[in-house]
């Protein structure tokens, strides 16, 4: 069997970009990949300006030691500049943002400062020059990359394009990924259960986790237990699906059609992996789409979703997958281990005296999505342990709040 990192590794160098680009609104680019290196038009800031509020004087012309008696000539607000230059025992009120006036060299801190009585004040402090100046480029220079292709577009990407006035991005088109559940056990939510049935919820988590990724998605639905409409949807899917995701019928079960019907009419790579939850993953091509059978149990299909599936869909997008952040946190009890197979147990991580501590979220079953409820994080089990003890640092991987996705 594959390792987990093994699997990932080949998964990713075996997968193809998609063709085809767009240009589209900086505005409804978020989670989208860039298709090429966007540059900076302008100098940001495009002028020289105060950091701070106070007031803008020529410190190359202030010799006096402090404190300095000035003369106040103007104003310069944001979006307000004045005219006026600023020379000698002069100064300028100025706002934080507000353009420099001409001649001056420093900024004044308004709390540093006395006003004595109609336009003079008196500095506490000699200014030096360049003191709370923001100088023209500061953040970035006329030309300079702000966003590389490949680049995942997130929040801080978008606003630092914006702020350059970048009103349109070039972005790789979407993936076109198609998803389906199998099993005559499946029914929808809402309907009335018959015995021995479960509602269908992998699907549903399935096409949530892929919200905020740079995807097209096409709910195929429930497949029944029948392995000529398994090949049938297969081929249905990936006439026009970069990436087909399905969500039980991977093991060795009489009812297990999934395999055998990818076997039929595309290519298997692997089908199993040394990993707990998650050992009977699929992994191969079905026509021109990336094909990935993931276990039926929930927590499975969840977890291998995070670690092999997010990371393919992202190469298919043009972007450059990154390893999942891990942290060192403190167990705060004994975890169970058979040697083997790598296991990710669902945890709560919290600060405690200065540092993280990581708590399993109950019974770790592979069908019990309540693992999921409360986790803010997977433990990283090694394979070669046969346990964990309470008070050992482990390795955690953190999960977004936001998407339940993988950092």
């Amino acid at each position: 069997m594959l390792s987990p990192d093994a699997a990932r590794q080949r998964i990713v160098a075996a997968v193809e970009p998609v063709a085809g680009v767009e240009t589209i609104s900086t505005a409804e680019a978020l989670g989208r990949i860039a298709a090429a290196d966007a540059r900076a038009p302008i100098d940001l800031p495009p002028f020289r300006s105060s950091a701070m509020d106070g007031y803008a004087v020529c410190a190359a012309d202030i010799v006096a030691p402090a404190p300095i008696e000035l003369t106040v000539v103007g104003q310069s607000a944001a979006g307000h500049p004045s005219s006026q230059r600023v020379a000698g025992q002069q100064a300028l009120r100025i706002f934080t943002g507000a353009m420099m006036p001409a001649g001056a060299d420093a900024v004044v801190l308004q709390e540093d400062v006395e006003r004595i009585g109609g336009d003079a004040i008196v500095a506490n402090e000699r200014p030096r020059p360049g003191q709370h100046v923001r100088l023209r480029g500061h953040d970035v220079a006329r030309g300079a990359i702000i966003v590389s292709r490949g680049d995942l577009l997130n929040a801080y990407a978008l606003a630092w394009l914006t702020a350059c006035g970048v009103a349109q991005v070039e972005v790789v088109r979407r993936v076109r990924v198609a998803v389906f559940a199998t099993g005559d056990e499946l029914a929808d939510p809402g309907a009335a259960l018959g015995p021995g049935q479960i509602y269908d919820s992998n699907r549903f988590a399935l096409l949530r986790l892929m919200r905020d990724l740079p995807v097209a998605p096409r709910d195929m639905g429930r497949l029944p237990d029948d392995p000529d409409a398994t090949r049938r949807a297969l081929k249905d899917a990936a006439r026009d699906a970069d990436v087909i995701i399905g969500s039980g019928g991977v093991s060795v079960g009489d009812a297990d059609f999934v395999k055998a019907a990818v076997e039929d009419i595309g290519t298997l790579d692997f089908w199993r992996i040394a990993l707990k939850p998650g050992k009977p993953l699929a992994v191969g091509k079905v026509g021109g789409a990336d094909f990935f059978g993931l276990p039926g149990n929930p927590v499975s299909t969840i977890v291998t979703f995070l670690l092999f599936v997010v990371p393919a869909i992202l190469a298919r997008a043009g972007g450059a997958p990154k390893e999942p952040l891990r942290v060192p946190a403190k167990l705060a009890q004994d975890i169970s281990h058979t040697r083997g197979r790598r296991e990710y147990q669902r945890g709560q991580v919290v600060a405690e005296d200065g540092g993280l501590v990581v708590v399993p979220t109950g019974d770790q079953g592979s069908n019990r999505l309540a693992t999921f409820a409360g986790a803010n994080c997977l433990i990283e089990v090694p394979a070669h342990r046969a346990g964990l003890a309470a008070g050992e640092t482990v390795q955690v991987l953190m999960l977004s709040t936001d998407s339940g996705r993988l950092l």
